[in-house]
């Protein structure tokens, strides 16, 4: 488990990449906001997380619990699906507007730009 990373990851690194090509400018994991968002368009009051399906349990084949050891891992996913409704709570609460990007969506390409296009551009300007 060491050498699963919470930052920089594939998925994370190709949404920034094609948010920057927007024009788009951002700040990375700001430790003061719930859930410490893998990327916020300050701006704009937009928050994107981009999910795992294993570890945020997506309801997508890629999403499933493992077989072995059961017990921990049930325990161990659900925690992360309760913390997610939490900080996406709070942040709604805040006033920022918030997109969940799944690892899932990523292969599908135009999807997921497509969802993207359509988050950032609601009431924002270049």
């Amino acid at each position: 488990m060491r050498k699963i990373r919470n930052a920089d990851t594939r998925p994370e690194l190709e949404v920034r990449r094609f948010i920057h090509k927007m024009g788009f400018r951002y700040r990375l994991h700001n430790a003061k906001l719930p859930g410490k968002p893998d990327i916020v368009l300050v701006r704009h009051g937009k928050i994107i997380f981009v999910n795992g399906c294993f570890w945020h349990q997506h309801t997508c084949p890629d999403g499933k619990s493992p077989k072995s050891n059961q017990g921990y891992w049930a325990g161990k996913l659900a925690k992360n699906v309760d913390r997610d409704r939490r900080n996406i709570r709070e942040l709604k609460g805040l006033g920022w507007k918030v997109l969940v990007v799944w690892e899932c969506q990523l292969r599908r390409e135009s999807s997921f730009r497509r969802r993207i296009l359509c988050f950032l551009a609601a009431g924002t300007t270049i």
